[in-house]
């Protein structure tokens, strides 16, 4: 079950917030694709089960197709290897 944890960051006149979710390494990449079509996304950060931090991924706006292609390669590799891990998400109010 996907647990939110909402904190405002003032990124000079952008205001952010941040989502985390708990998930199986089998439901990473859905999650992730999930995101990236949101499109308030700003960054996405991938923790292990110990809260080490495996992969972050920044996105800007107009970010999409073949430019995402290589980081859902390696979240891809990441979910084969993983069994539990989180997902923090930094997106725009």
């Amino acid at each position: 079950m996907p647990k939110a944890k909402t904190s405002s960051k003032d990124n000079s006149t952008k205001q952010t917030y941040e989502e985390t979710f708990k998930l199986e390494g089998g439901k990473l990449l859905d999650k992730v694709r999930e995101l990236i079509k949101a499109g308030n996304v700003r960054s996405i950060v991938i923790k292990d089960k110990n809260g080490r931090e495996i992969i972050q991924v920044p996105l800007t706006l107009g970010v999409i197709g073949a430019a995402v292609a290589p980081a859902l390669a390696a979240i891809g590799a990441i979910a084969a290897l993983v069994t539990e891990c989180s997902v923090t998400v930094v997106r725009e109010k």
